[in-house]
């Protein structure tokens, strides 16, 4: 076996084999499709925020304020967008379903 083939079945082993009988929350592919799509639709947080904010009984106030939590949730799931599509091999324990759920948030921009 060369060196290369090595490292490879290694490399698979420490992946995918490491955590054998512990149950995870989601599977890889799960976690992976949800940080992609939370990459791509982050931005969707900013209009919807200032949507929600612009619906409160100051409408001025109201839309400042989903201004600047529109900012910040879409910095916020960009940047666990990412960390998710990058790990998406590492499982998160069983009792951890999702970073979203510590942050209150729902999974997708748009829910």
């Amino acid at each position: 076996m060369t060196r290369v083939s090595r490292m490879i079945a290694v490399a698979a082993v420490l992946v995918w084999g490491w955590p054998a009988g512990k149950a995870c929350a989601q599977d890889p592919i799960h976690k992976m499709g949800r940080g992609v799509v939370n990459v791509l639709t982050g931005w969707v947080e900013l209009p919807k925020q200032i949507s929600l904010g612009g619906q409160e009984e100051n409408p001025v106030l109201g839309i400042g304020r989903g201004l600047f939590k529109g900012v910040s949730l879409t910095v916020i799931r960009t940047g666990v967008g990412i960390y998710e599509a990058v790990t998406f091999p590492v499982p998160y324990p069983r009792e951890f379903a999702s970073p979203y759920e510590e942050m209150e948030l729902p999974d997708y921009a748009w829910e």
